[in-house]
């Protein structure tokens, strides 16, 4: 035995076995044959490369030859084994592990139910033994006389697959595979790829690299050939087992039961609550969807407030109330503060739907005791509106009599957060300072908002709930009284009936409480151009005629408050004289309201109404439609007959 200069044995061998281009008998150049020549290191990768580009060129005289061929005697490989292999004493051939090795990997695959192997993890262990890839990712074997073992290399483009249900398939199985049966014909030429439909998810990729996947990229070889360069973390792309065989691996991450895009983690992390803001474009509550609903950015407000004295029985017909005559159009909002409220608090809300008909929901009601606010909206602008919260307080020493006191109810609409509050203040003519007690009390008490965030933190104080609010309006039955016997009040309405009631309001204890500053702070008042709202003889215009002869007064108001100048502007401030149920006439005021765009931190309130109110006040309003239809037809047929 002769020794080379790199410690190589160079003593003559036998001839290799394998598959050659000559036919069975050829020579490969560069090979140690039986002329002792050496092998010539230069040649080595050509040899790999010619092997590889000679696999697929098999001849049907080749494999008859190979079908006669007697029992094989193994003969001793020309190279060292690998020292992975080597090690340890392991006994069989590295074709057998690696053919085991497979076995169990598409089993595990078929067990495991959530497809925790990685293919590119099995493409690191095929690394370890052979060194040899092709660039769809299919391992190429060498054994030690130079076979080839397992799947045939396929052109790029052309990757190859394996069912799911096969735990060996004969695309693993080399045409060369000494293990197989002699006799079995196999084609010649490339295999044909499985059709990559994303319907058969039973489809997966056998040892293949996605180019999709960011770990990897493309870079150039040598003979102009394309090689995978792993860039970051192996481990990284366990995900592509989880995907379809398709060429979209990423995309195929979409989900399957939405039309709607998906949304990364760290978007929802990354998201800035500044999107929607007076810059957003786009947002639900942005400045583009705002110009698109109000051009000029303002709001219509009408609110309406009763002290309907407990009486059980409620008007024939709302609509002077809340849909008056002399307006030209409806507004966007209709709140309704109710104090001494009937006894049935649902019928009351159900006349009011019934009375605004199928283009307003209500938005919230909120009582306390015999105090009710309910708030109602066109039903297109729900959207925009947050969730609704609302707070209540009594003045009462006794809190079980929940007959004074005041409820609030505060949400944002857009960018414009806003406090509606009715209430009931102590009734008497003297008790001014109880008044101004129960009115402090309130603001400190009124627990709002919770939830809501604050539009303008900078300006509000935690002793008044008013000023955490950017539009506040007040309304109820606040109980102020003129200070002027019932004989001058009577002169001063004659002298001015109903067109200037500056003379009596000179006796209004309220508006010399607000100019005082002791009461209503930061709160304004329209011109008042109607008569005194209490007390009336129910059912008639006449002034208390009992023995008590109480002085007419201005009892029931409606006040407002903004953050920024001119805000809110006043359309129309009067009294519903039409409605007589009660000793108070109600009193109706409209406003027109600046709007703001919202921001993105705004808890919406999803459209949320109450639908069952909503479908019987509709019911409701139909079947008065029908009952009048059907009068009208009755008494155009009906005849009139005269007996002489």
């Amino acid at each position: 035995m002769r020794m080379t200069e790199n410690g190589e044995d160079s003593s003559p061998s036998q001839p290799v076995v394998g598959v050659l281009p000559g036919g069975a008998g050829g020579k490969d150049p560069g090979e140690v044959s039986g002329d002792n020549r050496p092998v010539n290191p230069t040649t080595e990768d050509n040899k790999t490369t010619k092997l590889l580009n000679n696999t697929m060129k098999i001849t049907q005289d080749v494999r008859d030859q190979s079908s006669k061929t007697s029992t094989y005697q193994p003969r001793p490989p020309l190279l060292p084994k690998p020292p992975a292999l080597s090690k340890g004493g392991n006994s069989g051939s590295v074709e057998e592990k690696v053919r085991s090795r497979r076995l169990m990997n598409s089993q595990e695959s078929l067990t495991d139910p959530a497809e925790t192997g990685s293919s590119t993890e099995s493409l690191k262990e095929d690394s370890t033994v052979t060194g040899v890839f092709t660039l769809s990712g299919a391992a190429t074997l060498r054994n030690g006389q130079g076979s080839v073992v397992g799947p045939q290399s396929a052109p790029s483009g052309s990757p190859v697959f394996r069912a799911r249900g096969q735990s060996f398939s004969e695309y693993e199985r080399g045409p060369h595979d000494h293990h197989s049966d002699p006799a079995e014909q196999r084609p010649s030429g490339p295999f044909p790829a499985l059709e990559q439909s994303l319907a058969s998810a039973s489809l997966r990729t056998a040892n293949r690299i996605d180019r999709d996947c960011v770990d990897y990229g493309i870079v150039p070889g040598r003979a102009g050939q394309e090689r995978l360069q792993l860039h970051r973390n192996l481990s990284d792309s366990r995900l592509l087992d989880n995907m379809v065989s398709d060429n979209i691996s990423v995309n195929s991450m979409k989900s399957t039961f939405s039309v709607l895009n998906p949304i990364r983690p760290r978007d929802v992390r990354n998201r800035s609550f500044l999107e929607g803001s007076v810059l957003g474009s786009g947002a639900l509550l942005g400045a583009e969807e705002l110009d698109r609903y109000f051009p000029e950015r303002r709001v219509g407000i009408y609110i309406a407030t009763w002290n309907m004295q407990g009486e059980k029985g409620l008007p024939n017909n709302l609509d002077d109330l809340l849909l008056p005559t002399d307006s030209e159009f409806a507004q966007d909002f209709y709140i309704i503060g109710v104090q001494e409220g009937c006894p049935d608090r649902r019928e009351w809300e159900i006349r009011l739907q019934e009375t605004l008909g199928p283009y307003y929901v209500m938005l919230y009601a909120a009582s306390h005791g015999v105090l009710y606010l309910t708030v109602f909206v066109r039903r297109d602008l729900i959207w925009f509106c947050s969730e609704v919260e609302h707070a209540t307080v009594t003045t009462r020493i006794m809190s079980q009599i929940k007959t004074k006191g005041a409820v609030g109810i505060g949400f944002t609409f857009f960018g414009t957060s806003f406090l509606f509050i009715t209430s009931h203040f102590t009734s008497g003519d003297s008790k001014v300072y109880e008044r101004i007690l129960d009115y402090n009390k309130i603001i400190e008490a009124l627990a709002l908002p919770n939830g809501l965030p604050d539009t303008n933190p900078y300006r509000s104080t935690s002793s008044d709930v008013t000023t955490r609010f950017d539009e506040v309006f007040w309304f109820g039955d606040f109980n102020f009284r003129l200070s002027k016997d019932r004989v001058g009040v009577e002169a001063i309405l004659n002298q001015n009936p109903g067109v200037d009631m500056g003379p009596l309001l000179h006796h209004d204890q309220l508006s010399k409480e607000m100019k005082d500053g002791s009461i209503f702070k930061g709160f304004q008042e329209a011109p008042i151009q109607f008569f005194p709202t209490y007390k009336y003889d129910v059912g008639c215009d006449m002034y208390d005629t009992t023995s008590k002869q109480r002085t007419p007064s201005y009892t029931d108001r409606i006040l407002f408050r903004n953050r920024q100048v001119d805000d809110i502007k006043v359309i129309k401030y009067t009294s519903c004289s039409t409605i007589k149920t009660s000793d108070h006439r109600p009193v109706i005021a409209m406003f027109q309201v600046k709007l703001r765009p919202g921001r993105d931190n705004i808890p919406l309130g999803a459209g949320q109404f109450d639908r069952s109110l909503y479908l019987e006040g509709i019911r409701r309003r139909i079947t008065r439609e029908l009952k009048k239809s059907d009068a009208i037809k009755n008494q155009g047929s009906s005849t009139i007959c005269s007996i002489s």
